[in-house]
């Protein structure tokens, strides 16, 4: 029988809890599983295609059964379901910037945007051209192919790189974890800016009811905000539909207009935008800033791949999405040109004009519910992300928590109450989509910089593509998004710093945590010392151990280092129990480990000192109930049919981190890590533990 590998990894630290790093504190499903749902991100997808052809040998020998990165989702759900939980977690963000994308291009960017139609054909291309050549070509098409066995996205792609050790991997993870902290500052902007530009729409109804704009905007942050904690489910099954309804009414508005002034259209053909880039200098490259509004939320459809698969991304996408976007845009564009002076009055809103005045009301109802899925899209993607990073080693345990039984709906208090106050901060600094819209863009495009950079080496180290092929492909991405990015750039010291200062910090906080993680891990194996050798110092002198009755369980790194809890349990009190169990919770870099690849169990020592070593192995995805596995363990005969597992002790060993003098780290970034490590959730919550059976044995442990 194969063993779970002994080697350490930056995943198998134990700095408070004498264990891998694992799970986020969660709460159980339910008596019969997790339940999916297509709305929370994983409705019935948690099977996986199995291929019939040897696995490719990888590098990392510690994670060989692993190595198919072939394997993809399999839905076991109807199209129709797929389609409708693409639209409601996947296309909120990107499907509700036609409110605000073109108002902000007209006024804010009125040097170069003039209402004259080479002014709004070039505006028309240059979006069209930009969700052509970003959403369509480059999500939906290339970096959908490249997956960590089905889950895609930044950090899908960087736990990918990880594993599999494609070179320069320190610095592509990186890269990766920077991606990951750009989300999160993108995270506070959409919900701001969404149900902002929803609720102007009150402005068009009536400009009495301007003032109320911001309170009632903040109003419905602050309900989402709290409601987090009660989780979606009840409601969450509608958000699909109503979102088809939306997409379904701007196509409509839209298509009512372009019917009324067809020669629109034309503004389709690239030689408008091209036009419009070299007719108007600095003033069209600072123009960008506002046309790369229409596609942010694009990553959306790789961050979601291993929630619905790829094709039903895509097909969403260019079925309803990108037409229904698409004839907003040129809607507005002919009420631009028709209306030309509309653009100096100070309630310009070509999107809210197209709709009839006596349905303006209805309207803002059906935008405020279509920009609330989107906020709430936004929200989960951060959650979800969150546990990616704690799962994979790159945050210290937080408290995650299920708010019912559907798989998806977690609750991080701490992210959420953060996300919350920055968003509120938002809206009461800046009290108007426009001006939000003024510091949207910098963390949105360096995403999609970061996210090609991660593609191209994947493609190269994996697929063997081409260097040449790569070079065109990577560059005119890259040149493209590359002057995305510079044209908001500008919009940094107006307040865009804040997504790239959050951006960064998040980075920063990964990193120093990884890197103490290293440190702590390698001291850590220095204090336990091997376990063979502590195993043969007990056989010599039995005499010295009184063996308890019952069953003690250990956990540990790793088989190859003794449990601080085991040895404090020798050479303290001379006891080693009957039955000892070592379980070593295995976090490894993919999304979710197939049940029967999940348990491992070895039998090391011998005699009177035998000892069985059980290996839990966890995706990102997966929770880590460490009773219930060893439950399944004996059920499945890997354990003994008799081992008393509901009467057992368990023993954790519970690290304190240490300021030392050593190098490795800059002292801030010690103090840093240690901040962390001793905020850092509880292990017993974590892994399920009963805590009138487990004891805690501490010792210090330096960095």
């Amino acid at each position: 029988m194969r063993t779970g590998s002994g080697q350490r990894s930056l995943h198998e630290a134990g700095h408070k809890a004498g264990v891998a790093q694992g799970a986020a504190q969660e709460q159980p499903h339910g008596p019969d599983g997790p339940k999916r749902t297509f709305n929370e991100a994983a409705h019935k997808l948690g099977h996986w295609q199995v291929r019939t052809e040897p696995a490719p040998p990888v590098q990392d020998s510690s994670a060989a059964e692993f190595a198919d990165d072939e394997r993809d989702v399999v839905a076991h759900a109807s199209r129709l379901v797929l389609a409708l939980g693409a639209l409601g977690v996947v296309y909120g963000d990107i499907g509700t910037s036609p409110l605000y994308t073109e108002q902000v291009i007209f006024t804010q960017h009125g040097n170069a945007a003039h209402p004259d139609p080479a002014g709004v054909y070039g505006v028309i291309s240059l979006v069209f051209w930009a969700m052509t050549l970003i959403v369509s070509v480059k999500y939906a098409g290339f970096l959908m192919r490249a997956h960590n066995r089905g889950d895609g996205g930044g950090m899908a792609l960087a736990a990918l790189i990880q594993r599999r050790r494609i070179g320069r991997t320190a610095l592509l993870v990186t890269l990766g974890i920077f991606g990951a902290g750009l989300f999160f500052g993108d995270g506070m902007i959409t919900p701001a800016i969404s149900v902002t530009s929803a609720i102007e729409g009150l402005k068009q109804v009536s400009p009495a009811l301007g003032h109320l704009v911001v309170p009632i905007s903040l109003g419905i942050l602050v309900g989402l905000f709290t409601v987090q904690r009660f989780g979606t489910g009840a409601v969450g099954w509608l958000f699909g539909p109503l979102i088809l309804i939306w997409f379904v009414v701007i196509a409509l508005l839209g298509l009512h207009e372009v019917l009324l002034h067809p020669v629109v259209i034309q503004g389709l053909l690239p030689t408008w935008g091209i036009r419009f880039m070299l007719s108007h200098g600095a003033a069209s490259f600072l123009a960008l800033g506002g046309v790369v509004l229409a596609v942010t939320g694009a990553e959306a459809l790789y961050a979601d791949r291993g929630h619905f698969g790829a094709q039903p991304i895509r097909r969403t996408w260019f079925g309803i999405v990108f037409p229904a976007v698409l004839l907003s845009y040129l809607g507005q564009g002919a009420w631009i040109l028709a209306h030309p002076s509309s653009t100096k009055s100070a309630l310009f809103s070509p999107f809210y004009q197209l709709v009839p005045s006596s349905l303006r009301i209805p309207m803002v109802v059906l935008a405020t519910v279509a920009t609330i899925i989107a906020s709430q899209a936004a929200i989960t993607g951060s959650f979800s992300i969150t546990r990616q990073a704690v799962q994979l080693g790159f945050l210290p345990r937080l408290k995650i928590s299920h708010t019912s039984e559907l798989e998806g709906q977690i609750y991080v208090p701490f992210l959420n109450w953060v996300i919350g106050a920055g968003v509120i901060a938002l809206v009461l600094v800046f009290k108007s989509s426009g001006a939000i819209a003024g510091i949207y863009g910098v963390a949105v495009t360096g995403t999609f910089v970061l996210d090609t950079i991660l593609f191209t080496a994947v493609a190269r180290a994996m697929w063997k593509v081409a260097r040449w092929k790569l070079a065109i492909i990577g560059g005119v991405l890259v040149l493209i998004e590359a002057s995305f990015f510079g044209s908001n750039a500008s919009k940094i010291p107006h307040g865009a710093w804040i997504p790239l200062c959050v951006g960064l910090i998040t980075a920063l906080l990964m990193v120093s945590w990884r890197r103490g993680y290293e440190i702590v891990t390698r001291n850590r194996t220095e204090e336990e010392g091997d376990f063979s050798a502590f195993l043969q110092e007990v056989k010599a002198h039995p005499d010295q151990a009184y063996r308890a009755h019952g069953v003690a369980i250990y956990l540990s790194p790793s088989k190859n280092t003794t449990p601080l809890a085991l040895k404090a349990d020798l050479e303290r009190h001379g006891i080693f129990h009957e039955r000892v169990l070592i379980v070593s919770v295995s976090q490894l870099s993919v999304p979710h480990v197939d049940p029967d690849e999940r348990l491992r169990v070895e039998i090391l020592g011998s005699g009177m000192f035998k000892v069985s070593h059980v290996t839990i192995r966890a995706g990102y995805y997966d929770a880590t109930d460490v009773p219930a596995a060893l439950v399944e363990a004996r059920k499945r005969g890997l354990l003994e049919r008799s081992l008393d597992l509901e009467h057992a002790s368990y023993f954790l060993s519970q690290i304190r981190v240490t300021m030392t003098n050593r190098p490795g780290m800059s002292r801030w970034q010690k103090l840093l890590f240690i901040a962390m490590a001793r905020n850092a959730g509880s292990p017993i919550d974590t892994y399920r533990l009963p805590v009138e059976r487990t004891t805690t044995v501490g010792a210090l442990i330096g960095v």
